[in-house]
């Protein structure tokens, strides 16, 4: 008997694999760990073991690419806190939108969304900064330079600052880092 598709299946499973490993898009990582499960029950089912590929398809493939899927979703967004009189479409503040989509581009290379959520006292804001509600906060400094307002945006997760420290070239905001566990000691 001729084994050779046996071979070519078996040699998927390394090659989809390595394929996942090297992904960097968290939605391709999905697919291919799908494709994985479905080529190890396709294998398990091929050598004979037909319990071990039916397991593998419904806790390997459709089980925990469900569970992925809700993970993906729900980690990749970057709750913006902002006073709520700037909400976009109250706000025609050009220099607060434009601020706002150089964050979108920002994040969108990162392959996350950006939720502004409003708060209607400064204080909130930061509350909900120290409380792990919300990731950062873009607040209006109190000082205008030359009658253009800029912005003074809080980070409190460090590998987002050190992302939007690299990638904004905006000058219409200034970056500081706020570490929570040291929130006793700083203000915003």
């Amino acid at each position: 008997m001729n084994d050779t598709y046996l071979y070519l299946i078996i040699a998927l499973l390394p090659l989809t694999a390595g394929m996942l490993v090297t992904q960097t898009n968290p939605y391709h990582a999905l697919i291919l760990r799908g494709v994985l499960g479905a080529v190890a029950a396709m294998v398990d089912a091929v050598l004979g073991a037909a319990d071990v590929a039916l397991t593998e398809a419904l806790m390997g493939t459709m089980l925990s690419i469900t569970l992925y899927a809700i993970a993906v979703r729900s980690s990749l967004v970057l709750r913006l806190g902002v006073m709520e009189h700037q909400s976009i479409e109250k706000n025609q503040d050009s220099n607060f939108q434009q601020l706002i989509n150089d964050f979108r581009s920002i994040f969108n290379k990162h392959y996350m969304r950006l939720e502004l959520v409003p708060y209607t006292t400064t204080e909130t804001l930061q509350q909900a900064l120290i409380e792990k509600e919300i990731h950062a906060t873009c607040t209006p400094l109190a000082e205008v330079v030359e009658t253009e307002e800029t912005y003074q945006t809080v980070i409190r997760v460090q590998r987002i600052y050190n992302i939007v420290e690299s990638e904004l070239s905006s000058p219409k905001t200034t970056l500081k880092y706020f570490n929570v566990m040291d929130s006793g000691k700083q203000t915003l």
